[in-house]
């Protein structure tokens, strides 16, 4: 049986044995989304549906061949002015689906693919769901994501259909689920292999409809008046510990569904239109949506004017911990065959453990099975010579922070490899220029700059020598987000972009620190501030070795200006590296697995600090992150970045600049140019001249200009 499919964007045809079929397809686009437009479509689908007598049930299914409804356009959202007209889109999407929901007859949702976002909300107004157990199906709720609440009845039937606790952690978290998590939890009714999607959804659909029983455990957890309390209790302290209260979506999912369930679907819906119409109009989720639409325009660029060179086979130079990541992501992300070469045979052994023990979680999660596994190991082989090298396309260099030892590396490579091998060295501060001086082929040296954990941070930074062709260019950015990496193009100059920025934030909370301020309450600022760790927490999980090798090749290069206080030779010589080795500004318990960390309050006398908390925390906030803004703008105007939406990007990305400020660029923008300048001069006079403002800064306030508006 193969249903008719028209070329609107909702259609309708009908079988013998009284099934209606909707189809969903958007014309000219790979991607179903739901678009306001569509809404007298929709509306004249239910009218003919409601016109009819004959109808048994009815299968809601998608014609694209990888996707149900991915969500809806977020455009539309740009386009409102006010709080009512984004308030008014809301109830729309509740109006059809609560039409959708009261049809006579059952409705089953058949979903291969992601359904989400109003996709799901579709899906939540039929009276069954059945869905794929094909790994591109996902299920989620992702709207807190953009700084917004489920508008179309989301916040309403979820916790109906599963239970408040499982419904606020979709909800919450945004969260995507797959297929058999979907069925345990409740959200499914079913999940099959795709080839019988429809079959099965066309059974079901003829079938009366459902009458629904949440479980025991989900009526103890929010079914009743005194299990809700403590679900919603809960729920807000774990959201108030992980978000700080700077994310205002999470407090009003609390409250919808909350009032929702006290109050009834009714009064739910309207509250939660309401709130979603507030937040389409707060400065959070046009922040938020701005990161969305800047990550989507990146996807289709190229970094360069050039198709990349074909790859086949990568190399990785060394086997701690970052040459073990960027093994894992190019055989387990991109699919690559990985050629490993150490000077010892426990280096290797160390990368294909890291490789194993992320593979290992992912099985034990059911995301992956053992055969996978097992797949995937084969596809990493490792020695301590160069043989083999010269069947590699690309090889990547991940040995230490040495300018001797990785000009050493360019000419092996140069020797043992193609002449067209392109060697991408993972430096995190020396420039480019300097590793390919002496090189024979300096067009195929470029710095690809990942950051730790490797195969967790988004980021990757791309960064061509004056000297480095285009190919090489494109064909490094094409790799990186193979690797699952959000690549920027930045200027070859010491630090680059992130851990230039990055360096006079430190070094200032560095200065905060020996004038007393306690440990904690400086990390905390920070966390208050948005950022996902504290700055002398992020010095002991990088590493103070690190940082004591970093600042001089800042200084020498970009001036005294990165010039911290003098205290790494004092920690390191009193073994404090950090994490890695067991102590820093915090101790760290090898037995306790838990993460948690104690300050080491020795720490303090070795320093010659008299820890007293002086200063209010966001006082101290804006201190260092002034240093960053400071820095940021210069960078753009010595063309470090190409654009201030790069220069966003890379600094969430790449250091997690607080998400739901948009970036230092767009954060500038809504403090006004000139608050900022103002702001500078102030901490100038109180602090010295590492904070006058640069001249980019002081011109465009002088012109009244924002960095958004240039672009």
């Amino acid at each position: 049986m193969s249903p008719h499919i028209s070329n609107s964007a909702f259609s309708l045809s009908y079988t013998d044995d009284g099934l209606a079929w909707l189809c969903m397809d958007v014309p000219n686009e790979t991607m179903n989304t739901l678009q306001s437009a569509f809404a007298e479509q929709v509306s004249a689908v239910l009218a003919e549906l409601e016109a009819r007598s004959d109808i048994q049930g009815m299968v809601v299914y998608s014609g694209k061949p990888d996707n149900f409804i991915a969500g809806a356009d977020i455009h539309m959202l740009a386009a409102c002015e006010t709080a009512e007209e984004a308030q008014a889109l809301a109830q729309k999407g509740q109006q059809l689906f609560a039409a959708l929901e009261q049809l006579p007859f059952h409705t089953v949702a058949a979903i291969h693919g992601p359904c989400l976002g109003g996709g799901l909300e579709l899906a939540l107004a039929c009276h069954s769901r059945v869905c794929t157990d094909d790994p591109i199906t996902r299920l989620g709720l992702p709207e807190v994501q953009l700084g917004l609440l489920p508008g179309s009845g989301g916040t309403q039937r979820l916790p109906r259909l599963i239970g408040v606790a499982a419904a606020l952690d979709m909800i919450l978290t945004g969260k995507a689920l797959r297929g058999k998590k979907a069925k345990k939890l409740g959200v499914v009714d079913d999940v099959v292999p795709h080839s019988i999607l429809l079959a099965v959804a066309a059974q079901r659909a003829l079938t009366p409809k459902p009458k629904r029983h949440l479980s025991l455990t989900a009526r103890a957890m929010g079914g009743n008046a005194l299990g809700r309390s403590l679900v919603f209790e809960q729920a807000a302290k774990k959201t108030q510990e992980k978000t700080r209260g700077n994310y205002p979506a999470t407090v009003a999912i609390l409250d919808v569904v909350k009032f929702g369930l006290e109050h009834g679907v009714e009064k739910g819906l309207v509250r939660e239109a309401t709130c979603f119409g507030e937040l389409v109009m707060s400065p959070e989720s046009a922040a938020l949506r701005s990161i969305f639409f800047a990550t989507t325009a990146m996807k289709k660029e190229s970094g360069a004017e050039a198709d990349p060179l074909p790859m086949t086979r990568i190399g990785v130079l060394g086997g701690g911990l970052m040459g073990g990541g960027i093994s894992h992501v190019t055989a387990a992300k991109a699919g690559y065959p990985v050629q490993i070469k150490d000077i010892s045979n426990d280096g290797i052994l160390n990368a294909m453990a890291y490789h194993y023990g992320l593979l290992d979680k992912q099985r034990k999660r059911k995301l992956i099975r053992k055969t996978h596994v097992q797949q995937q190991m084969l596809s990493v082989s490792g020695g301590i010579t160069y043989r083999g090298f010269e069947r590699l396309d690309v090889v990547i260099e991940a040995v230490f922070e040495d300018l001797a030892l990785k000009r050493q590396m360019v000419q092996d490579v140069e020797a043992q490899a193609k002449p067209e091998t392109i060697f991408a060295t993972n430096t995190s501060s020396l420039p480019i220029n300097q590793i390919a001086a002496g090189a024979a082929r300096p067009e195929n040296v470029i710095g690809l700059h990942y950051f730790s954990p490797v195969e967790k941070m988004p980021l990757v930074e791309v960064i061509p020598h004056s000297g480095t062709s285009v190919q090489t260019i494109a064909t490094m950015v094409k790799l990186a987000k193979q690797q699952g990496k959000t690549p920027i193009v930045v200027g070859d100059s010491a630090g680059f972009y992130v851990n230039r920025i990055l360096a006079p934030y430190m070094n200032e909370a560095a200065q905060i620190l020996l004038a007393g301020e306690p440990i904690e309450h400086l990390d905390n600022a920070l966390l208050d501030f948005g950022f996902p760790v504290g700055p002398i927490t992020l010095l002991d999980e990088v590493g103070i070795d690190i940082g004591a090798k970093i600042t001089p090749i800042l200084v020498r290069e970009l001036g005294d200006r990165f010039q911290g206080p003098d205290v790494f030779e004092a920690l390191l010589n009193d073994g404090r590296k950090g994490r890695k080795s067991g102590k820093g500004f915090y101790r760290y318990s090898k037995r306790d697995q838990s993460k948690k960390k104690t300050v080491d309050s020795s720490v303090y006398q070795l320093l010659g600090i008299r820890p007293e908390r002086k200063t209010e925390g966001a006082v101290l906030a804006l201190r260092c992150t002034l240093m960053m803004l400071n820095e940021a703008a210069r960078c753009l105007d010595e063309g470090v970045i190409r654009s201030v939406r790069d220069g966003d990007i890379g600094a969430i990305f790449g250091i997690g600049f607080p998400p739901f400020l948009g970036g230092p660029f767009r954060y500038m923008d809504q403090l006004g140019i000139a608050t900022v300048v103002e702001l500078l001069h102030q901490h100038a006079d109180h602090y010295g001249e590492r904070f006058l403002p640069c001249a980019r800064l002081i011109a465009m306030a002088q012109a009244g200009q924002t960095f958004y508006s240039e672009q």
